[in-house]
């Protein structure tokens, strides 16, 4: 495809700025259009269930950009107005509004919808947290309750239990998993996670499934577990999960099965590419379909995208990464860990709660778990960009 002179992004979100960030780093003069569900400009989402929610940052503060920054894209922001269609043959996005926008090239970066519970909607006092709006009304309720059930034991749960945990607020965190994040960690770094929760304070009730809600009075009163318990609550929080958002995208004739369904260059369609979250690509290097629900690959999948629509014609091949802060413990995650894999600890002690740990599977590395030890898990992830061009079979 030629270069394009004008181009849409659908989702007003880091993955949605840093496409147009990097189309105009790369030299693209046409015109760009970022259609937008909320009203805000692009804000940072990690700090939601941390900085923001705890108060010590200010909500302005978790903005991506300042106005004057945003004004030299010279890039036209469609706010408050989502999509609700694709026409893939015209490049057409229909509005809720019933606006038209076209262009010639189309980048869908609209995120996740979080998963809920039946009969949760409308319910006082029970909260999910994917937009800043959810984390302020969730710090003003936190801030005037004293139990808080958290429904989800993986990343976003487990850091919302922290941030509520040190908030003063007694916390039940509840969820299938026998320990927070055990599907991603394995063993040994889920039940050290574990323990560093119950030292805080936080009340694990984990290895049961919650089957619902008990209201009373119009309000949430208590979590349903499968096993027969009911964990009372004055708040709960739903995160167990997000699905991406591709309704909008139903009858568009773009493949979606769990997510945007693209090649090696995050193209879905002729002239209509994916980024961030939504994005589900060909990774040539390891050889499998990928989508990744974290903040630096929103990112750098953003900035291929805007070079392939440039005509780079260049696979997207990154070493998967992300991290999370809870309570003193920031751990760093680069390439792809499975709860059983062989874990060895290859940098710093386990018992000091300060180390690395090597991932392998079937005699390779496939990632590394970096514990209080950022810089360290940096050098070591080199074992596994090695083992990862060895599976892609380059040199």
């Amino acid at each position: 495809m030629t270069t394009p002179g004008e181009v849409l992004v659908v989702g007003a979100s880091a993955a949605g700025l840093a496409t147009v960030e990097a189309l105009r780093r790369k030299g693209f003069q046409g015109s760009v259009t970022v259609l937008g569900a909320e009203l805000r400009m692009p804000y940072d989402r990690p700090p939601l269930s941390k900085q923001v929610l705890s108060g010590t940052w200010e909500p302005e503060r978790a903005q991506l950009r300042q106005p004057a920054h945003l004004s030299t894209l010279d890039a036209e922001f469609v706010l408050g107005e989502a999509a609700v269609g694709l026409d893939a043959a015209e490049r057409a996005v229909h509005t809720v509004s019933g606006r038209v926008l076209t262009a010639e090239a189309i980048v869908v970066a609209t995120g996740l919808r979080p998963r809920t519970l039946p009969g949760q909607a409308g319910m006082a006092g029970v909260h999910v947290l994917r937009t800043l709006d959810d984390a302020l009304a969730l710090r003003v309720n936190l801030l005037s309750c004293s139990r808080v059930v958290v429904v989800g034991d993986g990343v976003l749960g487990a850091e919302i239990a922290a941030t509520a945990c040190e908030m003063g607020v007694s916390v039940t965190m509840a969820g299938p998993q026998p320990a927070p994040l055990a599907m991603q960690f394995g063993d040994l770094a889920a039940g050290m996670l574990a323990e560093l929760h119950t030292e805080r304070g936080v009340d694990l009730k984990l290895g049961a499934a919650v089957t619902g809600l008990v209201e009373r009075h119009g309000r949430v009163a208590g979590v349903q577990l499968d096993n027969g318990e009911v964990l009372p609550a004055d708040v709960v929080v739903v995160a167990f999960g997000a699905a991406p958002v591709t309704g909008w995208l139903e009858n568009s004739g773009l493949e979606l099965a769990n997510g945007v369904v693209c090649d090696s260059r995050c193209r879905a369609a002729d002239g209509i590419y994916a980024a961030g979250d939504v994005a589900r690509w060909h990774h040539e290097t390891l050889n499998t379909v990928l989508r990744l629900e974290n903040r630096t690959n929103a990112v750098d999948q953003a900035v291929a995208v805007a070079g392939n629509i440039l005509g780079e014609d260049r696979p997207y091949t990154p070493v998967p990464y992300f991290w999370t802060d809870q309570f003193n413990a920031k751990i760093h995650v680069h390439g792809m860990l499975s709860p059983d894999a062989d874990v060895t600890i290859v940098d710093g002690d386990a018992a000091d709660r300060r180390f690395v740990a090597q991932y392998r599977k079937d005699g390779k590395v496939t990632g590394v778990l970096g514990w209080n030890m950022p810089k360290q898990a940096r050098q070591h992830r080199q074992a596994v960009v090695d083992a990862s061009v060895l599976v892609g079979g380059k040199s």
